[in-house]
């Protein structure tokens, strides 16, 4: 019956705290607010964190370079092939070849212009795959960091909001760590990138 009782009261409490949570999305950012206790049910915004985190922003950079080289190369191919279509076309409008070399550079244009394509989706696959690694790090880093974080603040729960998922309704700003876990983060970054 304790044990019944005793988890019941943990649900109100957490009924409580999820009540009573929004404030941290309509506080002003100037108010000061004692940091949560240990023991606390504390948030952070994940969103907030991600675009904030400096090893986001620099692997994102990269990839966007990357995406950009790509773009200007299949760009480029795809200009050329537009010109050996043009000069095709101005060939066989000038009746300067034969209905076999126009067949022959016709199926050899079809077939540049499927590579072309095979090319496009597998650098579109392997970009959205480098960006999933990318994520995926991202988050593993942060999830690392917040293991090692809580080990000094004893929280008894941290939870994630965002714009997509907002699990964090009305929040206290004092149990928002999301700024200090940012901070956290961007100095481990800066070390280890030493």
């Amino acid at each position: 019956m304790k044990k019944t009782l005793s988890f019941a009261a943990a649900i109100f409490a957490a009924a409580l705290v999820s009540v009573s949570c929004n404030n941290a999305q309509t506080a002003p950012a100037a108010v000061n607010v004692e940091p949560a206790a240990a023991g606390s049910i504390v948030y952070i915004q994940i969103d907030s964190l991600v675009n904030g985190y400096d090893m986001f922003n620099d692997e994102k950079s990269a990839l966007e370079s990357e995406v950009q080289a790509i773009q200007d190369d299949l760009q480029k191919k795809g200009n050329a092939f537009q010109k050996s279509v043009s000069d095709f076309e101005n060939k066989v409008n000038k009746g300067l070849l034969t209905r076999s070399q126009a067949e022959q550079q016709q199926m050899s244009l079809q077939q540049r212009q499927q590579e072309l394509q095979n090319l496009s989706q597998e650098k579109g696959i392997e970009m959205q795959e480098k960006e999933a690694v990318m994520l995926n790090k991202v988050m593993d880093n942060i999830h690392t960091f917040l293991e090692e974080y809580n080990k000094t603040h004893n929280y008894a729960l941290i939870l994630t909001t965002s714009a997509a998922s907002n699990n964090v309704i009305i929040g206290n700003p004092s149990l928002d760590i999301t700024q200090d876990v940012l901070n956290g983060l961007n100095a481990e970054y800066v070390k280890s990138r030493k």
